[in-house]
């Protein structure tokens, strides 16, 4: 419990906590842009963590944590956010591995497996001490209605989560936020090779029996160059999303909310445009 504490207070501290959600448009940075009213799409894919999931707090608290413990202190969220913009950085537990390696001296004999049973204490919990998992302080940013409409205009095309996330985790997230009726295919980390690689969204239009000539009627919503630049390079729309974290920090210094390094990246992978945190944004596009 006092590990969860602090770990939040220092999530707090370098990330805001938002005062964002999908229905608040008292932002006047956050309007659609007239570029998202020139895509159509058909058929919606959506990354999980910083998308449908607010990780600040989870799975970005988990590497700090597991950094720390192997004594890379002076890893901090903005080390993280770095590493995240440049992207490659789809598993987290790879991540974590690579920090502590820059990070400290004394790590060459350090495993992937020990490294992810650290990180899975801090995220999934630890049950023979009874500390509760940072999992448990995830929260779901678009609110349910926004995803009941996109699925209801995605009916036809179909829509997919594409995440680089183990499928227990994923299928928990959605049961737990009582979304999982609204998407008709998960892609996991289990399934093929993660993002950049085209692989993921391509098995996702495969399984939406999605024809390949339809391709430029895909939308694949992501937080990281990695997930712009797999739609890139699977023939589809990527639309980049701002991390309501982000987002919340721009609104207080009253700038656009994709006026930071991470939406400029999004940009620079190919990004048609960058939408606010909640995926109002995407209404416009699906008639």
């Amino acid at each position: 419990v006092l590990l969860i504490y602090y770990l939040t207070m220092v999530a707090a501290s370098s990330y805001p906590t938002t005062s964002l959600s999908s229905n608040n448009n008292n932002n006047p940075n956050t309007s659609t842009s007239s570029i998202n009213n020139e895509i159509v799409g058909k058929t919606l894919l959506l990354d999980m963590d910083g998308v449908l999931a607010e990780v600040s707090k989870s799975y970005r608290a988990a590497i700090l944590a597991t950094c720390h413990e192997y004594g890379a202190t002076s890893v901090t969220f903005e080390t993280i956010a770095e590493r995240k913009a440049k992207g490659g950085c789809n598993n987290d537990w790879k991540l974590s591995l690579d920090l502590i390696q820059t990070y400290t001296s004394d790590s060459g004999n350090l495993t992937l497996e020990q490294v992810t049973e650290t990180f899975e204490k801090y995220y999934q919990g630890d049950p023979s001490t009874g500390k509760a998992g940072l999992c448990e302080l995830e929260s779901l940013i678009p609110s349910r209605s926004t995803l009941e409409e996109l699925a209801k205009r995605c009916k036809t095309g179909g829509m997919a989560v594409v995440t680089g996330r183990p499928r227990s985790d994923c299928d928990k997230f959605l049961k737990l936020h009582n979304i999982q009726h609204l998407f008709d295919v998960c892609v996991c980390m289990e399934d093929g090779p993660a993002k950049p690689d085209p692989f993921p969204l391509l098995h996702a239009c495969k399984l939406l029996n999605v024809p390949s000539n339809q391709m430029p009627s895909v939308i694949m919503v992501g937080d990281t160059p990695d997930d712009i630049r797999a739609a890139v390079s699977a023939g589809c729309i990527g639309v980049g999303v701002s991390l309501p974290e982000h987002a919340e920090i721009a609104r207080r210094e009253n700038k656009p909310h994709d006026s930071g390094k991470l939406a400029t990246a999004l940009h620079e992978c190919g990004a048609r445009t960058v939408i606010p945190p909640g995926l109002e944004g995407l209404l416009d596009m699906f008639i």
